[in-house]
C-alpha cells in the first residue's frame, strides 16, 4: 500500500473534482462518511476492494489512487506539513499539531512548511560535528574489517556492467565507460566551469554527466569520476540524511569504480598468477590496469582475503607522519585516538610508511620488515606527490605471507615498540636534559583543524553555484 497521507490526498482530490461530499461518496461505496474522512486524513488504511470501488465511483483507476505523487502543489505542502508534525523531533517540542484545513491560506501553509524545513536543517547541522564525522568514519572502517573489505553485491554489479560494455582485458577505456553511461541514458560531457566543490554533476533532467576536462589524456581520474557518478544511479542513492549515510555512499561509489577499473575476474586471475609465481607487486597490478598506485593498493585489499587467502593492511600517510586512510585485518595495531579514529594520528617513525620518505630514489617501491609488539610485518611503500605535499602508500602482510611478494628478500628491518611513547615520540633523557627550556618552536596550524566540516550537514556542493552551472548548460543540453 502506498503512503497513507498521499493516498488520502489523492482520494480527496478526485472526490472534490467529482463534486461529491464525504457522505455522498460513502453511501455509494457502502461506508460511513466519517470512515472516508479518516482515510483522507491518512489515519486509516482502506482495503484494496474498497479502493477499487472508490476509484470506480470517481472515474479513476486503482493505479491513479495509489500513485505516490501528490495531486497538487497545495497537497504536496499539506503532506510535508503532516509528515513534519508526525516526526519525533516535532513531538519533542511539545507544541500542538496544526491542521492544514481548506481555510488555511497558501502563504500561511508555505510559511509553516518553510519553518519546519529550517528547523530540521538546523538540527542536522547541530549533529554534523567533527566528532560525529570521525565516529561515523571509524564505525565504517570497523564494519568493513568484519567484511574483509569485500562487498560481493557491488562486485557482481560491476562485473555485469563491465561485461555489458564489451571490455575483455587490460585497462578499461574511456569509450567503454562512455558506453556504460549511455546504457543508463547519460552522456559524458567535459566542461571547464564545474562548481569548485563538485567532482562531477549529473543532470538528471537532460541525461548528462558533467566532468572536468582531462589534465592528463587517458588518465585514471576521469574514468573513476564518471564511474562514481554512474554508481550513484545504479545503486539507487538518495540524498543522505546523516554523515554515516554520506560516508557509506562515498565508499560504495568508490568501490564500484575500482571494481570496474580492476574487474574481479581479471584482477583475481592476474593476482593469483602472481601469487603462484611468488611475485605479487602492487606496481605490476597498477600498471596492468592503468590506475594509480593508491587505487591498485586499495583494490588489492578488497580481493586479498576473499580470493587470495591473505590478510593485509593499507596505509596512506602524509609526509608529516599523519594517517589519511587506513585499513587492516592482519592484526597490525593502528594508531588511534580515544574515539577509535585513526585518521590524523601519527604512525611510528620506524614503519615503512615513514621510513620510505628518507630514500633518495623514490621511483620504485620500498620494502621493509618491521618488528612490532603484534608480530613482524613485511611492507611495500610507494611515495606519491599531490598538489600540496607528499604522501606514502603502503601495503603490508604478516611475515609468514611475505613469501608471496616481490621484495621479500629486502635487508631493511626496523623495530617498533609503539604505542610505547619511548619508541619514537619521547626524546631520550640526554636530549631532553640538553634542550629542555632552551628552545622555542612555532608550530604549524593546518587549516582543516579550524574547519573540519563545512557549515552544512556534510561536505556538499554549493547550491547557488550548482544551479547557476546547470542553467548555463541547460540550453545546450536540450538541443
Amino acid at each position: 500500500m502506498s503512503d497513507l497521507v498521499t493516498l488520502g490526498q489523492r482520494i480527496r482530490h478526485y472526490r472534490t473534482a467529482a463534486g461529491l461530499t464525504l457522505d455522498q461518496l460513502g453511501d455509494r461505496v457502502g461506508v460511513a462518511g466519517s470512515q472516508l474522512s479518516l482515510m483522507e486524513n491518512g489515519r486509516r488504511e482502506p482495503r484494496v476492494t474498497l479502493l477499487t470501488a472508490i476509484g470506480s465511483e470517481l472515474g479513476v483507476t486503482l493505479a491513479d489512487l495509489l500513485d505516490t505523487t501528490p495531486p497538487t502543489p497545495r497537497a504536496a505542502l499539506e503532506i510535508e506539513l503532516e509528515r513534519a508534525q508526525r516526526s519525533p523531533h516535532y513531538a519533542g517540542l511539545g507544541l500542538p499539531v496544526v491542521r492544514a484545513g481548506r481555510s488555511m491560506p497558501d502563504d500561511v501553509l508555505e510559511s509553516l512548511v518553510g519553518l519546519h524545513r529550517a528547523l530540521l536543517e538546523r538540527e542536522r547541522q547541530a549533529i554534523a560535528t567533527p566528532e560525529e564525522a570521525r565516529r561515523a568514519n571509524t564505525a565504517q572502517r570497523l564494519h568493513m574489517r568484519t567484511l574483509d573489505n569485500y562487498l560481493p553485491d557491488i562486485e557482481e554489479l560491476a562485473q555485469q556492467v563491465v561485461r555489458e560494455s564489451g571490455h575483455v582485458s587490460g585497462a578499461l577505456t574511456h569509450r567503454e565507460v562512455g558506453l556504460m553511461a549511455q546504457k543508463l541514458g547519460f552522456e559524458l560531457v567535459y566542461v571547464n566551469d564545474l562548481p569548485h566543490s563538485a567532482r562531477s554533476v549529473t543532470d538528471l533532467d537532460n541525461g548528462r554527466i558533467y566532468l572536468p576536462p582531462a589534465s592528463i589524456p587517458g588518465g585514471h581520474g576521469l574514468r573513476s569520476m564518471a564511474l562514481q557518478a554512474i554508481a550513484h544511479r545504479l545503486l539507487g542513492h538518495e540524498v543522505p540524511t546523516s554523515y554515516a549515510e554520506f560516508l557509506r555512499q562515498r565508499l560504495e561509489i568508490n568501490y564500484f569504480a575500482a571494481a570496474c577499473l580492476m574487474p574481479r575476474e581479471q584482477s583475481v586471475a592476474f593476482l593469483s598468477q602472481a601469487k603462484a609465481d611468488r611475485n605479487i607487486a602492487v606496481e605490476d597490478f597498477r600498471d596492468a590496469f592503468g590506475v594509480t598506485h593508491e587505487a591498485a593498493a586499495l583494490r588489492f585489499t578488497n580481493l586479498a582475503t576473499s580470493h587470495l587467502d591473505l590478510t593485509v593492511h593499507f596505509l596512506r600517510v602524509g609526509d608529516d607522519g599523519a594517517v589519511y586512510k587506513a585499513y587492516e585485518n592482519d592484526g597490525l595495531r593502528l594508531p588511534v585516538d580515544v574515539t577509535g579514529s585513526t585518521e590524523g594520528q601519527l604512525v611510528c617513525r620506524t614503519w615503512s610508511a615513514r621510513a620510505a620518505f628518507a630514500r633518495t630514489n623514490r621511483t620504485t617501491e620500498y620494502y621493509q620488515y618491521t618488528d612490532t609488539p603484534e608480530g613482524t610485518f613485511w611492507e611495500s611503500t610507494q611515495i606519491g606527490t599531490s598538489a600540496s605535499d607528499e604522501f606514502s602508500i603502503t601495503v603490508g602482510v604478516p611475515f609468514a605471507d611475505s613469501k608471496w611478494f616481490r621484495g621479500r628478500d629486502t635487508v631493511n628491518r626496523h623495530r617498533s615498540t609503539c604505542p610505547d611513547p619511548t619508541c619514537c615520540k619521547r626524546p631520550d633523557g640526554e636530549l631532553a636534559t640538553r634542550w629542555k627550556g632552551k628552545v622555542w618552536t612555532s608550530a604549524k596550524l593546518h587549516a582543516h583543524i579550524l574547519s573540519p566540516l563545512p557549515s552544512g550537514t556534510f561536505p556538499g556542493v554549493d547550491d547557488l553555484e550548482l544551479y547557476r552551472f546547470l542553467e548555463s548548460h541547460a540550453a545546450d543540453a536540450e538541443q
